[in-house]
């Protein structure tokens, strides 16, 4: 299981492609091989309150959150880490040389002991496989 949070300053909405940032986000960790495609949800949090540095209208940020189920090992999420960053940081090159940018990607293990799931998402999508 994994959850990815693209959080971006809304100056960002008229200039990034968001839906394409998502993809590159969801795509490229499904690619990683560590995260099921069925387990997997990206979603994008546009931020409309926000002071970054000296607070100048013109910065902006770019935030990735991932939160993955616990079991794989620090090298294996620090690979997966990468590779998603690093897909992130090249999508995003255009707009980085172009303004002040933070971008920035974090991952956290999900406790088990606190979690809840109820999905059957499996089953739809491999109904739509059998189409």
């Amino acid at each position: 299981m994994a959850h990815f949070t693209v959080e971006y300053s809304s100056n960002l909405e008229s200039v990034v492609d968001i839906k394409g940032l998502i993809n590159i986000v969801h795509n490229s960790a499904i690619a990683t091989g560590v995260f099921p495609l069925k387990g997997t949800r990206t979603r994008a949090a546009r931020r409309d309150i926000y002071a970054i540095a000296d607070a100048h209208p013109d910065n902006a940020f770019v935030h990735v959150s991932a939160r993955i189920g616990r079991g794989r090992t620090v090298v294996v999420r620090q690979h997966a880490a990468e590779a998603i960053y690093t897909a992130v940081c090249e999508f995003l090159r255009p707009y980085f040389e172009r303004q002040a940018l933070a971008i920035s990607f974090e991952m956290q293990e999900i406790d088990p002991d606190t979690s809840f799931k109820l999905n059957n998402l499996p089953q739809w999508i491999e109904g739509r496989e059998a189409l």
